[in-house]
């Protein structure tokens, strides 16, 4: 259910992106839009790995460093079926992790210093799973994939208000319009797949380390910390934390979180728990 949720999303910003490019940029504006978007994603997408460690001052760790959690990672790779991961760690006091790599031979996953001095070994197995779980669910490729058809929303959204149409055709007296309203519905889109993912990580999560109670009891726990203890990190990179680190979305902006709210997390995670029995 969750992978056709994502799908019809994609379709969603894909038709979008049609009618946005008919409207504003034409098929040469389209393809323009496009290339740009596809080119810094692409870009982006092979150095990921380098630039969000940089963004959070997370280092590498060897096994002699941190034999305890190289050991738990090791294992819980294992079982999910999965190549070892690089391991880093994070200095920030606020408990949290993420997992960053263009695919699961590449990948990293990173936990801050705070993450360990609060949750126990069950809980530090359910946060290190659902990591694991965006990995072998290939979300980096998936959120790429995403970030390149709203970028070039955006892209064309700039072209149709500063270039002269493609064709020989009068403006739309809707254009101005579109071109504000096209790159938010694009953004939410966008926005509602991250957050499918984040279920699926926390239901892939679950099932690779077999402790759903004890993920459910470590988003409890990052979610309380995230609202007591600040982290210094750009907003760019956020997103990519188990639990989103700079503030708690409610209401209607919740259209605008990358993650789902804590506490339906909580609830999925023990309905997948009763029903393991």
């Amino acid at each position: 259910m969750n992978n056709l949720k994502v799908f019809v999303l994609l379709a969603g910003m894909t038709a979008l992106f049609g009618v946005v490019g008919q409207a504003l940029g034409g098929q040469g504006g389209m393809l323009i839009a496009l290339l740009v978007a596809g080119v810094m994603n692409f870009i982006m997408y092979f150095t990921s790995s380098k630039t969000v460690l940089h963004a959070y001052k997370a280092r590498t760790l060897s096994p002699e460093e941190a034999s305890g959690l190289y050991a738990t990672v090791d294992k819980l790779r294992q079982r999910a079926g999965l190549p070892m991961p690089t391991v880093a760690i994070a200095p920030h006091a606020q408990p949290n992790a993420f997992a960053t790599g263009r695919n699961p031979q590449h990948a990293v996953v990173c936990v801050t210093e705070g993450l360990l001095q609060l949750v126990d070994q069950d809980e530090l197995e359910g946060v290190l799973a659902h990591e694991l779980g965006h990995v072998k669910n290939r979300d980096m490729f998936l959120q790429t994939l995403s970030a390149t058809m709203a970028g070039a929303i955006s892209n064309l959204a700039r072209f149709g208000l500063y270039s002269p149409t493609a064709r020989n055709e009068p403006a739309s007296p809707l254009g101005p319009l579109l071109a504000l309203l096209a790159p938010i519905a694009a953004m939410i889109i966008q926005f509602a797949i991250s957050r499918q993912r984040e279920f699926k990580a926390d239901a892939t999560g679950a099932q690779i380390s077999g402790k759903p109670l004890a993920l459910a009891s470590a988003l409890e726990k990052l979610q309380q910390s995230a609202r007591r203890i600040p982290m210094d990190v750009s907003p760019a990179v956020a997103p990519l934390a188990q639990v989103n680190p700079l503030s708690a979305f409610k209401g209607l902006s919740k259209l605008f979180s990358t993650h789902p709210s804590t506490e339906e997390r909580i609830a999925r995670l023990r309905v997948i728990a009763a029903a393991k029995g």
